[in-house]
C-alpha cells in the first residue's frame, strides 16, 4: 500500500503544478493575458492521447525505468521554468512536463494492475485516489498559497526536490519486464481482448458511468457564483477545499467497500449513490440558500468518491494482467471522452432548460450505465475464472 501510495502522489504532482501552480504563476509573475492562459490548456492533450504511445511502455524496458525517467523529466522541467524567458522555450517545457507526465500515468496505472491482486482492487484504488489528490492539493494550492512567501524560484525548486527524490525511489521498484514478443502477437492479444464476447458492453459501460457525474461539472461553479450568489472564497473553500477532502474520504470507504462486498455489488450500491447526489444540486436550484447549496456540495463531492473508487478498481479488473499498460491507457481515454462529449452542451441546456431541470437531467444520464450491470457481471465473472486458473 505504502508503494501504491507514493506512485499515485507521483502521478498527482505533475497534474496540480500545471493545472493549478503554473497558471497562477503565468498571471503573477509574467501578468499573461487571459487569451494566452486559455491556450496553454491545449498542452495538456498529452493526458489525453497517452493510449497512442503505451505500447511503448508496455513492450520496451521496465515501469520502473519508465517511470523514473519520466518523474526526472518531470523534475528537471519544474526547477527550471522560473528561470526561463516567457515564450517559446516555457511552453517547450510545459509540453515536455505533460508527456511526461502522461507517460508516467501509462507505466505507474499498468505496473499497478499488473501486481496488485485482485482481490485488493477495490481498497487499492481507494488510496489511489487520496494519495492523487493529496499531492495534487499540494502541489496546486499548498503551493499556490505558499507563493505569497516564498520566492518562485524557490517554491518550484521545492517541488522539483521532491519529485526528483521520487524519481530514485521509483527507479529502485521491483522490475517487470515482459516476455519476448513478436508485434504480431502482441497485437493479437490486443484484438483479442477488444473483440471477446461482451465487449462492447464493457466499452459502453465506462463511457456511460460517470456520464451524471461529467455533464453536471462544467455548470457547478456558474451554478455558485450567478445563481446562489456565493463568493469565490466561499466556492473556493466549500467546494473545492473541502470538497476535495470529501471526495477522498469517499474513496477511502468505497475502496474499502469493494474489496469487502465484491466489485458488482459495489458498482450497484455506489454508482446508484454517485446518480443520487446529483439530485442535491437540483434541490438546491428550488432553494439556492447557503446551506442546501453547501450540503448539495458535499454530499456530490463524497459520493463521487464512493463511485469514482469502485470503477478505478473495475478498470483494474478488466484490464487483467497482461498488457495491463495499454488496456488501463485505452479504457481511462475513453472514460476521460466522457468527459469532454458531455460537459461540452451543458451551457447551451441550462441557458434553455435553467439549472434545476439541467441538474435533474444529469440524473437521468447516469442511468444508462445501470442496464450494462448485468453484462458487466458476466465480465467481472470471466475475469476471476481466469485468474483462478491461472
Amino acid at each position: 500500500m505504502t508503494t501504491i501510495v507514493l506512485l499515485y502522489a507521483a502521478e498527482g504532482l505533475p497534474a496540480g503544478i500545471f493545472h493549478d501552480l503554473v497558471a497562477v504563476w503565468l498571471l503573477e509573475a509574467h501578468n499573461i493575458s487571459l487569451g494566452s492562459l486559455g491556450l496553454v490548456s491545449l498542452l495538456a492533450m498529452p493526458w489525453t492521447l497517452k493510449a497512442l504511445w503505451s505500447p511503448l511502455v508496455d513492450r520496451w524496458s521496465t515501469a520502473a525505468r519508465w517511470i523514473s525517467g519520466a518523474l526526472l523529466a518531470i523534475a528537471l522541467v519544474t526547477a527550471a521554468l522560473p528561470w526561463l524567458p516567457m515564450g517559446m522555450p516555457v511552453w517547450a517545457m510545459l509540453a515536455i512536463l505533460t508527456t511526461a507526465s502522461a507517460t508516467a500515468d501509462v507505466a505507474i496505472d499498468g505496473y499497478t494492475a499488473t501486481t496488485v491482486p485482485p482481490e485488493l482492487h477495490g481498497r487499492v484504488n481507494g488510496w489511489r485516489v487520496a494519495a492523487y489528490r493529496g499531492a495534487m492539493l499540494v502541489a496546486g494550492g499548498g503551493a499556490v498559497a505558499a507563493a505569497a512567501w516564498v520566492p518562485w524560484p524557490v517554491l518550484f525548486g521545492v517541488i522539483a526536490s521532491v519529485t526528483l527524490g521520487l524519481a530514485v525511489w521509483a527507479s529502485r521498484l521491483t522490475p517487470l519486464k515482459p516476455p519476448p514478443q513478436t508485434t504480431t502477437a502482441w497485437a493479437s492479444d490486443l484484438w483479442g481482448w477488444l473483440s471477446q464476447p461482451g465487449a462492447w458492453a464493457v466499452f459502453l459501460f465506462v463511457l456511460l458511468f460517470k456520464m451524471g457525474d461529467a455533464a453536471m461539472a462544467p455548470m457547478v461553479k456558474p451554478f455558485w457564483l450567478q445563481a446562489a450568489n456565493l463568493s469565490v472564497a466561499e466556492l473556493g473553500f466549500v467546494s473545492i477545499t473541502v470538497g476535495a477532502g470529501l471526495t477522498v474520504a469517499g474513496a477511502l470507504l468505497g475502496g474499502e467497500l469493494a474489496t469487502r462486498w465484491g466489485l458488482f455489488r459495489a458498482l450497484w450500491v455506489l454508482g446508484a449513490l454517485q446518480a443520487v447526489s446529483n439530485l442535491g444540486y437540483m434541490a438546491a436550484a428550488a432553494n439556492p440558500s447557503r446551506w442546501m447549496v453547501y450540503s448539495a456540495s458535499m454530499m456530490e463531492s463524497f459520493c463521487s468518491g464512493l463511485g469514482v473508487a469502485a470503477f478505478l478498481a473495475f478498470l483494474m479488473r478488466i484490464c487483467d494482467a497482461k498488457q495491463a499498460a495499454t488496456r488501463f491507457a485505452l479504457l481511462s481515454a475513453l472514460s476521460m471522452l466522457t468527459r469532454t462529449v458531455a460537459g461540452a452542451p451543458s451551457g447551451f441546456f441550462v441557458e434553455s432548460w435553467g439549472y434545476g431541470a439541467y441538474f435533474g437531467f444529469t440524473f437521468l444520464l447516469a442511468l444508462p450505465a445501470f442496464a450494462l450491470l448485468p453484462y458487466i457481471r458476466l465480465r467481472l465473472d470471466s475475469s476471476s475464472s481466469r485468474t483462478t486458473r491461472s
